[in-house]
């Protein structure tokens, strides 16, 4: 390889990948039904997950190669310990421009203060429902007033905020139109996302699932000024905005994968599996190239090599899983 060919990461499809998405953890405190089963997963042992020393390294090494931006996910990323000292060394790494997160709001508001003092980039909170009862059917768990609280208190921060709702038949569309409206008054990006068969269970999507036309059918309905926004291609939400309210709507059409073709993100277990697509098996198990002595420069040209044998959607890949062809996994497992 040319040393030109060395400074980014591009795949086969001529897409520059530039955003990594890490999870720091399999753990959770919810028990979303759509993420995994009641009873929970079976967690890995520590010795399993990356150090965050491993995490550090391999994130330098991958701002090396172009990545500009990193989103930390989990399970919960804020169940695992000292988490905040990671944010602050991959704040600090070269060429890494933004850090984000993407939590359920449940352990996050004490550290808001030390967040904003980091320079927390961005919050994407997880929040399916506005209704007390609803959040608990949904997420097995009583924290609903926990979370509104983080709600406000990342707004009160001045945080750039996203809502992740995950729109699901028969559970929370009836509140679609109630979600969209928290965007009237407040300067927050609500973000309704297709529902995708990672449950931790081999049953599939349901055919009745709301789609993305049907959620935008929705949301014309009530809102019949709806604009749509510019918004930058690798972008897997699609911007709206009614005039006069402060925030925005996107709608994220994550099982019908019509962004795939500008998909600029590549994704890190909490076990240190590399993955090319959200879709596809894990491409390769990081933790034992790290483990095993390879320096960066051997390390740069396994990452190299990994990008160019992404497929060219979700769909391919889906396809092209070899070792398990129905997804089963919990989305807790893979970092979103």
């Amino acid at each position: 390889m040319t040393n030109s060919s060395k400074t980014k990461l591009v795949d086969p499809w001529n897409r520059t990948i530039d955003y990594l998405r890490i999870a720091v953890t399999d753990r959770c405190n919810l028990r979303c039904f759509y993420c995994m089963p009641a009873e929970g997963i079976n967690y890995l042992p520590k010795k399993e997950l990356l150090t965050y020393e491993e995490i550090v390294r391999l994130s330098t090494v991958f701002a090396s190669l172009g990545i500009k931006k990193i989103r930390l996910t989990g399970g919960e990323p804020f169940l695992r310990k000292n988490f905040i000292s990671l944010l602050e060394k991959l704040k600090a790494i070269p060429g890494i421009e933004a850090v984000h997160i993407t939590t359920n709001g449940v352990l996050t508001f004490p550290f808001l203060n030390e967040m904003k003092n980091i320079g927390v980039d961005g919050v994407n909170l997880s929040l399916d429902s506005l209704n007390r009862e609803n959040f608990h059917q949904i997420t097995r768990r009583d924290e609903f007033d926990t979370v509104m609280k983080t709600l406000d208190g990342l707004l009160d921060h001045g945080f750039n905020t996203k809502i992740n709702m995950v729109v699901m038949h028969g559970k929370n569309t009836h509140e679609v139109l109630d979600m969209a409206r928290l965007a009237s008054a407040r300067k927050v990006s609500v973000r309704f996302i297709e529902e995708m068969p990672f449950n931790g269970s081999e049953l599939s999507t349901s055919k009745q699932n709301w789609s993305h036309v049907k959620i935008l059918e929705e949301l014309q309905a009530a809102f019949p000024n709806l604009n749509k926004l510019e918004s930058h291609p690798s972008n897997p939400a699609t911007l709206y905005q009614v005039p006069d309210h402060l925030g925005n709507l996107g709608i994220i059409p994550a099982y019908s994968r019509t962004f795939c073709g500008s998909c600029n993100r590549i994704r890190l277990t909490a076990t240190g599996s590399i993955k090319n697509c959200l879709y596809d098996e894990g491409v390769l198990d990081v933790k034992q190239v790290l483990r095993s002595g390879k320096s960066d420069e051997e390390l740069r040209d396994i990452l190299i090599s990994t990008v160019h044998k992404r497929e060219k959607d979700g769909f391919a890949a889906e396809k092209n899983r070899k070792v398990d062809k129905n997804i089963s996994e919990s989305m807790s497992t893979i970092g979103g």
